[in-house]
């Protein structure tokens, strides 16, 4: 895709718009119900940080994606799950605390996992001595913190000093997040149309495949597990919704290769169909 002042100034100042208002709906017993939910949160966090990835390198092997892409989808699997994630589970009449929850520790491990899974990705399917591709990991850390971490705490100090101004903002605040998200991907797709619908042949079916797989998943460890169904419902979106935009933003900003996006690119119109059916066949209920 070409470099432009969306993928370099606003998709990460939309992302951190959007973690902002992650940061809103905060307070730090969020992070300590980890220890109320003991085994759905360990499950929730196994899958997303664990299986995702090895899931995600097994159908770019499976596939036989072209290096820049595999490391595009390795991008991908290794995000945490964002306020879509939790907007989703409310409607699909899932447990939006542990949702929250997941959400939250999550954020805060893979700031230093993204590194470590995209350098492995990096040195697989690309280094081969005559390309060489270095993801610099401790300026990375700081990157990923800059426009994750720093806004959920920003967003969190507000809560924690004008709790009603928070309460207000919230809802607005996931709306826009939505809306942030949705204009971002088509602005992406507006941009680089043709790159986009070539790519959608390559990657529609992975991305759908990672997409599927990982939602099966979370609600069948769940419910091997005997949680019961809010639960399993907030594990199935946690386990198999990324943070599409965050992905982007690596590709794009950090990586400076912005080819490596379009997996996540092409994820963010695959999830729109998923995450819809997963709303409806279980909001109904």
């Amino acid at each position: 895709m070409q470099s432009s002042i969306l993928t370099s100034l606003v998709l990460p100042l939309s992302l951190a718009i959007i973690m902002l208002g992650m940061g809103l709906s905060l307070v730090v017993d969020d992070f300590k119900r980890v220890f109320k939910y003991p085994t759905a949160a360990l499950i929730g966090l196994t899958n997303q940080l664990l299986l995702l990835p090895l899931i995600g390198f097994a159908l770019a092997l499976l596939f036989n994606l072209p290096p820049e892409l595999a490391v595009g989808l390795m991008i991908l699997a290794a995000c945490p799950g964002g306020t879509t994630s939790n907007l989703i589970t409310h409607i699909a009449r899932g447990d939006i605390a542990l949702s929250i929850t997941l959400t939250a520790i999550a954020s805060l491990i893979t700031v230093f996992t993204i590194p470590l899974i995209v350098s492995f990705a990096l040195v697989y399917f690309i280094n081969d001595g005559s390309t060489v591709i270095e993801l610099p990991i401790l300026r990375t850390i700081i990157q990923i913190m800059g426009i994750t971490i720093v806004p959920v705490s920003i967003g969190m100090v507000i809560r924690k000093f004008n709790t009603p101004f928070a309460d207000r903002m919230e809802k607005p605040m996931r709306i826009a997040s939505t809306i942030i998200f949705v204009a971002v991907v088509l602005g992406i797709i507006a941009a680089n149309k043709d790159i986009i619908m070539g790519a959608l042949l390559k990657l529609g079916e992975v991305t759908i495949a990672l997409n599927v797989i990982t939602m099966l998943l979370g609600y069948y460890s769940a419910r091997f597990f005997k949680l019961n169904l809010k639960e399993s419902i907030s594990i199935t979106i946690e386990s198999g919704v990324q943070n599409g935009t965050l992905g982007i933003v690596i590709a794009t900003t950090i990586l400076q290769h912005n080819e490596m996006s379009l997996p996540s690119a092409i994820y963010g119109l695959i999830m729109f169909f998923t995450a819809g059916f997963i709303m409806w066949y279980f909001g109904r209920r």
